[in-house]
């Protein structure tokens, strides 16, 4: 058995010939070989974008209200702990390795992915450590998603946008289709998009889920101040405004609230315990702005969908005279789209390579800048620029070396560029 985390992890990397393999029925079969089952309240959270900050606001209520919550997401920023959160602390490494064991025992001749394994090692984690409630968040689709293999009491689908096209469909139809596979039958099952495709609503009604929609169930509506939540049989009024930046925030915690509506009879929560779990509501990567000047913004937009969110947010953040960017992306994300939304409020462009051989190269990165139009100076006091770096913390440097004070950096892409310049600022002040 390996003696560190480090070393489960690498040997997990290892142990199934393909990174993602989509299907439930091993890890079905592992999951009743460990007997796993929850005695609470499961909400499983999936969606394009919004279904991590969707998770962190459910927990940080929760939590508010004395519940002890299990939370469960990915990918991580810097550690893999950062996966499993029990009543709000990360897991530790003999916490996890116990798990992982009793994983490996009970799996016998079944291979599984690295992702199957350690959700399944999470799960059980939760499932020992006597939680009144479990978030789960889905990792990639829905339906085929090693989560699904738990039954959730609800399922909340944030938003459904291109993202995945290899393995979830080419159209919103057929990625919404894939997502819904998280409803159960006579469950509640809540989708805060506010155009949903057709094909969500036909599989919730066909299953006879039952659908919450935003507009229909449950909305919202707000000035500077405030903002009020309005569902089924609950309105929530003169709520602060998420402690998360951005503006599909509102959207994300309709969701979240429509949720504890649904299962108020076993899981009531007050109104303050909303108002300060709003409120105090963490979670880094996504439209994070970091104290200090130039202004620092960290966030994992890693598809169109993100990225125009994030170009709105960046709008409303009033005048800084240079936007310096940090950007990494898988070769399999639409670049080209991400290019599109963020090119009018970048003036300087600092691309990245990535250390995963799915990475596109800084040089293509770079070149597909130049297709969109981005001009390039080489000067030191150009005012538009493209220079490529080996790694995100090295584009960083370059991007901090060249900001005013007044002006900001925005850091975007993969996980990866967002960890790395992460893990570079902790070890710049250090």
């Amino acid at each position: 058995m390996p003696a560190t985390l480090t070393q489960w992890l690498q040997r997990l990397e290892a142990l199934h010939p393909k990174a993602i393999d989509m299907g439930l029925e091993r890890v079905a079969r592992v999951r009743d070989a460990l007997g796993l089952r929850f005695d609470c309240p499961v909400f499983t959270v999936g969606g394009t974008n919004g279904k991590g900050s969707t998770c962190a606001m459910l927990e940080s209520i929760l939590l508010q209200a004395g519940y002890r919550v299990g939370l469960y997401t990915s990918p991580h920023l810097v550690n893999f702990n950062e996966r499993a959160r029990v009543n709000g602390d990360i897991a530790t490494d003999e916490q996890l390795m116990e798990q992982f064991a009793a994983v490996e025992a009970a799996r016998g001749d079944i291979s599984l992915t690295y992702f199957e394994f350690t959700t399944l090692a999470i799960l059980r984690l939760f499932a020992q450590a006597g939680l009144d409630a479990v978030i789960l968040e889905v990792g990639l689709g829905g339906r085929l998603d090693a989560v699904n293999v738990i039954d959730p009491d609800v399922a909340i689908v944030t938003s459904i946008d291109i993202d995945h096209t290899e393995y979830l469909g080419v159209n919103r139809e057929q990625i919404g289709y894939e997502k819904a596979g998280i409803f159960r039958s006579g469950r509640p099952a809540i989708c805060s998009d506010p155009v949903p495709p057709k094909s969500l609503i036909n599989h919730a009604e066909s299953i006879g889920a039952d659908l919450w929609l935003l507009g229909r169930d449950f909305n919202y509506a707000g000035d500077k101040q405030q903002w009020n939540y309005g569902g089924r049989s609950v309105r929530r009024n003169a709520l602060a405004y998420p402690g998360l930046r951005g503006a599909n925030q509102l959207l994300n915690a309709c969701a979240a609230l429509a949720a504890l509506e649904s299962v108020r009879d076993r899981l009531p929560v007050g109104a303050q315990e909303v108002r300060s779990g709003l409120s105090m509501v963490e979670l880094p990567g996504r439209f994070q702005v970091l104290p200090g000047r130039p202004t620092v913004v960290l966030d994992v937009a890693h598809n169109p969908h993100a990225a125009a969110a994030l170009a709105q947010n960046l709008g409303n953040m009033g005048f800084h005279p240079y936007t310096y960017a940090v950007f990494g992306a898988m070769a399999d994300k639409d670049i080209d789209g991400i290019i599109a939304h963020m090119k009018p409020y970048i003036d300087h462009w600092c691309v990245t390579d990535l250390p995963l051989p799915r990475a596109a190269s800084a040089a293509d990165i770079a070149s597909r800048l130049s297709e969109a139009g981005v001009e390039g100076g080489s000067e030191p006091d150009a005012e538009r620029s493209i220079s490529c770096f080996a790694t995100p913390a090295e584009a960083y440097a370059n991007a901090r070396s060249r900001t005013g004070e007044n002006d900001r950096i925005a850091v975007f892409g993969s996980f990866l560029t967002v960890a790395g310049v992460i893990a570079a600022r902790k070890s710049e002040y250090h």
